[in-house]
C-alpha cells in the first residue's frame, strides 16, 4: 500500500538525504514512490585559513543541524508532523579533500577542500608513480604534499577521509566511504573494487623512509558498494543530527558518497555506456566506460559509479559565469530604457536568439575564465571576448559565442574521450542552470560534443536526491537488482527525458569554431600575464 506524504513519514518509511555542497547543504525527504515530500537548507561558504580554503568543524556540524532543523519545520508546515523514525538516511558532500584524524577522533589540521591548488608537486609527483592521473584535488595528494612539506601532523594520523566520509563516522561509527568518493582518496582497481593493490605498495615504498607508524590502508576508509550495509544511526548520532531530540537511533545508513556520484544517480547514469554533463557556475561530464582508456590523461580524471564501474570525468573550472555577466549588462540596457525586468524572459530571448547565429558564430571567440582552466593549461583567468574586423560581429554570433564558450572546455576534454579513445555512449543526461532555457543549452551541447543529449524535470532535484535513492536501493532493493537496473526500472520507469540530437550543421560550426579557440590560446595567455 502506497501512503500519503503525512502517513508515509509518521510509518517511518520516509528516507533522508543530506548533501553537502560548496555554497548550500541540502536535505530532501523522499517518499516509497522516490518522490521528495520535504526540503531543507543551510547556506555556507568557505574560508580562506593561512592560505588554505576550509570550512570549520563547527560549521560544518552547525550546518548540518540547522539544514536538518528547516526540513523539521518545514515538514511541520506542511504535514503537521514530527520524523522520528526513518526507512534510511545517506549522508554526500563535495568530494576528495582531506580530513585527518588522531586517535582521539581530533582533526589534526582544519578540514582541505578540493579548492585548494597547493599540491602540485605531490600530484604531479604520484601521477608519474602511479602512472595514473592524480588531479591536485585528491585526498592522496594533499597527503602526499603534507609529507613532502614535512609537516608535523603527517605521523598521528590514525584516520584519513573525505566530507562525507567524517559525517558517517560521527554519525554510525563506522569508517567506511561509498566506493564513488573513495576512487578520489586513492584509485580505486575496477577488477577487485578496492584500492589499487599496486598503487597501495607503490605508496608504502615511496614513503617508507619517513618511518611513519601506519601504512595506507591503515589510515583509509574501507571501501564499500551501493546497497551494502553501511552501519545504523548511533544514539549519539541521532542527538547531533537532531538537536531536539524527536529522531530515533538505529536507522540503516547507506555507504556515504561524494556529490559527482549522487549526480550519477539523480540523472540516472550509472549504466555503462551513459553519461551526465552538470552544467553550472563550473561543468563536469562524467562517462561510464565499458573499458579502461588506453593511458592516463592530465585532463581526464578517472573515478567510479556508486556501484564500482569505471567513470571518465572531465572537470571544469569556469561555465555559466561570464555568460551571465554578458546578460546582466542587457538586463541593465532594458532598465535604462526605463522596461520592465524579467530576467527568465532576457534569457530565454537571447539565448533562443543564438540559435539565429551562424554555426561557427560567425567567427567569434568568447573565453569565460574568471578562473584558471586546468584542461587547457591556464593556472589563472581573464575574460575575453576576441574579434577580427571581417567578422560577423552581431547579436546572434556574440551570444552563440558565448553558450559555444560554456562547454568549449568541456569539449576539448570530452574529444580525447570520442576521437582518441573510441568512447561509446548510447544517453548523455544534461542537467545544471544551462539548461533552464528550454532547448537551447541542450542544442549547444549537442553540436559540442556530437551526441544527443537529454534532459529530465528530475534533475534538477540534485544531489541530495541522488543519495536519497541511494538510502531506497539499500532497504527497498528486494528483487536484488543491479543499481543500473534499480534506476531504470523502480525510479525512473523508462522515463529518459526529452532528447535533443545534434544537426551536422551545427557539429561542424562548433568543430570550426573550437579550432578557432585553440588557435587563438596565445592571447588568453598573454592577458593573464598582464597585471593591472
Amino acid at each position: 500500500m502506497i501512503l500519503d506524504a503525512k502517513s508515509t513519514i509518521e510509518a517511518g518509511k520516509a528516507i533522508l538525504g543530506i548533501e553537502f555542497g560548496s555554497t548550500r547543504i541540502k536535505a530532501v525527504l523522499i517518499d516509497q514512490d522516490n518522490k521528495p515530500i520535504a526540503q531543507g537548507s543551510h547556506e555556507w561558504e568557505n574560508q580562506l585559513v593561512d592560505g588554505l580554503w576550509t570550512y570549520s568543524i563547527e560549521a560544518i556540524w552547525y550546518g548540518l543541524q540547522d539544514c536538518y532543523a528547516d526540513l523539521r519545520n518545514n515538514v511541520k508546515k506542511l504535514y503537521d508532523t514530527e520524523i522520528e523514525i526513518l526507512s534510511a538516511i545517506g549522508i554526500s558532500a563535495m568530494m576528495h579533500g582531506y580530513m585527518a584524524f588522531n586517535d582521539k577522533e581530533e582533526i589534526l589540521v582544519p578540514f582541505r577542500t578540493w579548492r585548494n591548488t597547493n599540491t602540485a608537486q605531490a600530484a604531479a609527483e604520484l601521477s608519474e608513480l602511479f602512472v595514473f592521473n592524480i588531479p591536485l584535488r585528491w585526498s592522496i595528494s594533499h597527503l602526499y604534499q603534507a609529507i613532502l612539506y614535512n609537516e608535523e601532523h603527517v605521523k598521528d594520523i590514525n584516520f584519513l577521509t573525505t566530507l562525507a566520509g567524517y559525517i558517517h563516522w560521527q554519525l554510525t561509527g563506522q569508517k567506511v566511504l561509498g566506493i564513488g568518493d573513495a576512487s578520489g582518496m586513492l584509485p580505486i582497481d575496477p577488477l577487485t573494487r578496492n584500492y589499487s593493490a599496486e598503487m597501495v605498495e607503490k605508496f608504502n615504498k615511496l614513503i617508507a623512509p619517513k618511518g611513519y607508524s601506519w601504512k595506507i590502508l591503515d589510515i583509509l576508509p574501507k571501501v564499500l558498494l551501493a546497497g551494502e550495509n553501511a552501519g545504523f544511526l548511533s544514539e549519539e548520532g541521532a542527538r547531533r543530527l537532531d538537536i531536539s531530540g524527536h529522531l530515533k537511533p538505529g536507522i540503516p545508513v547507506c555507504p556515504p558518497e561524494g556529490d559527482a556520484g549522487t549526480g550519477m544517480v539523480a540523472t540516472n547514469a550509472v549504466r555503462k555506456r551513459t553519461g551526465n554533463v552538470s552544467a553550472g557556475t563550473s561543468s563536469f561530464s562524467m562517462i561510464v566506460l565499458e573499458k579502461d582508456l588506453s593511458k592516463p590523461y592530465e585532463m581526464i580524471d578517472m573515478v567510479t559509479t556508486p556501484d564500482g564501474s569505471p567513470v571518465a570525468m572531465v572537470h571544469c573550472n569556469n561555465c555559466t559565469s561570464d555568460l551571465n555577466a554578458w546578460v546582466g549588462l542587457f538586463k541593465e540596457y532594458q532598465e535604462l530604457l526605463g522596461i520592465p525586468v524579467d530576467m527568465n524572459e532576457v534569457y530565454e530571448k537571447l539565448y533562443n536568439n543564438a540559435l539565429n547565429g551562424n554555426a561557427d558564430c560567425g567567427g567569434l571567440i568568447s573565453y569565460n575564465y574568471i578562473s584558471g582552466e586546468p584542461v587547457t593549461g591556464l593556472s589563472e583567468g581573464r575574460p575575453l571576448f576576441v574579434r577580427s574586423a571581417n567578422d560577423k560581429f552581431n547579436l546572434a554570433n556574440f551570444m552563440r559565442a558565448n553558450l559555444y564558450a560554456s562547454v568549449g572546455v568541456l569539449k576539448i576534454g570530452n574529444d580525447i574521450l570520442f576521437k582518441e579513445e573510441n568512447v561509446k555512449v548510447d544517453r548523455i543526461t544534461g542537467h545544471g542552470g544551462l539548461f533552464k532555457t528550454k532547448g537551447v543549452g541542450q542544442k549547444i551541447l549537442a553540436a559540442a560534443i556530437n551526441s544527443p543529449i537529454s534532459v529530465m524535470e528530475t534533475a534538477g532535484e540534485g544531489g541530495a536526491w541522488g543519495i536519497a535513492l541511494l538510502g531506497a536501493y539499500l532497504v527497498n532493493n528486494k528483487e536484488q537488482l543491479s543499481l543500473a537496473d534499480y534506476l531504470d526500472n523502480v525510479v525512473f520507469a523508462g522515463n529518459t527525458g526529452v532528447e535533443i540530437a545534434p544537426t551536422a550543421e551545427d557539429v561542424a560550426g562548433f568543430n570550426a569554431y573550437i579550432e578557432n579557440y585553440k588557435a587563438a590560446l596565445p592571447i588568453e595567455k598573454a592577458a593573464v600575464k598582464f597585471k593591472k
